[in-house]
């Protein structure tokens, strides 16, 4: 039975290969920030005048503030009361869920298919 050797990439298409991986890399990390879906998940709840009482700080917290250099509830009011919005966009969602779904299901195909085709060169169609 003959050794199975894969077929050879020539090395420009190789490097073709790593250019649109990093692309698409920098792309699935860049297009969910420049279109708003990623990195801004946070709302800044408002209180007027706060003291620490309204901000919800302990006497042990209050403390911990003053070693970091916050003298007023004022000056550590916006990191207080940054809090995540856990809503969900169903839309999108949907629409990632499906791009994920299509994905496996051309890489579970193309698998196949390969898979079948180095079967048959292996084995002659046996």
């Amino acid at each position: 039975m003959a050794k199975y050797t894969p077929p050879q990439q020539d090395k420009t298409l190789q490097w073709v290969d790593i250019i649109v991986v990093v692309l698409a890399i920098f792309a699935a990390l860049w297009l969910p920030l420049k279109m708003g879906w990623a990195g801004n998940s946070k709302v800044l709840e408002k209180i007027d005048n706060p003291t620490w009482e309204t901000l919800g700080q302990t006497a042990a917290q209050v403390a911990q503030w003053n070693k970091l250099g916050y003298a007023d509830a004022a000056a550590a009011h916006d990191i207080i009361q940054n809090k995540w919005d856990y809503t969900i966009n169903w839309t999108q969602l949907i629409i990632l869920a499906v791009a994920l779904i299509g994905y496996f299901v051309f890489l579970f195909r193309a698998s196949d298919k390969e898979y079948r085709e180095v079967i048959d060169e292996k084995f002659n169609g046996k």
